[in-house]
């Protein structure tokens, strides 16, 4: 995959956190946890996963970047599906990636196969079809369905937050949402896109 790929990546957010994100940017998880938010969008286990984890090269654990998806049309995002009316997706400007000590990781950054890179070859190491495909499910193999639903979850890793200026707009999956999202935040722009929700 190519920067040139690139137009914007994602954040899946309960819609509750929008006026705070656009005060303070998308935090890392250490970050967030100084301010009063809903964090019901993390699975324990997870977050159990990605608490220790180091990145290599660096002096940072996972926790001490904020996190951002190539796909939002993702195993998260099916994982949350029961609660399609009460969150949203963030656009970020896939200019983030050309900020100082950016991590790509070619998967789910919680994954013991994962690896990490620098922006440009982290790229490259992505597979770009399996990455955007629209399903990740394979009946009669589920060593490949495993590995490509955390390929599907592939991240960019910002060092602290992603800064409030990078927030394009957001998507939700229905009328319900937008509503929800429109009373706390009118000047956000917000488009319904139920096709990336399940």
């Amino acid at each position: 995959m190519n920067r040139s790929d690139l137009k914007e990546l994602y954040y899946i957010t309960p819609i509750a956190n929008v006026p705070s994100i656009l005060k303070h940017g998308i935090l890392s998880h250490n970050l967030s946890r100084e301010i009063p938010h809903d964090d019901s969008m993390a699975m324990s286990d997870i977050q159990g996963r990605r608490e220790n984890k180091k990145i290599p090269g660096t002096n940072k654990q996972l926790h001490d970047y904020a996190n951002l998806y190539f796909d939002a049309h993702n195993p998260m995002l099916c994982k949350r599906s029961n609660r399609n009316t009460k969150i949203c997706v963030l656009r970020i400007n896939a200019s983030v990636l050309d900020l100082p000590d950016v991590i790509v990781a070619d998967r789910n950054a919680s994954s013991d196969y994962v690896r990490f890179y620098e922006t440009v070859e982290g790229l490259a190491a992505i597979d770009k079809e399996k990455l955007f495909a629209k399903y990740w499910t394979h009946p009669q193999n589920r060593y490949e369905e495993w590995a490509h639903k955390s390929i599907k979850c592939a991240e960019v890793l910002v060092p602290n937050k992603v800064e409030p200026k990078y927030i394009l707009g957001a998507l939700v999956a229905n009328q319900t949402a937008l509503e929800s999202l429109k009373k706390l935040e009118r000047e956000l722009h917000v488009d319904i896109k139920g096709d990336i929700f399940f």
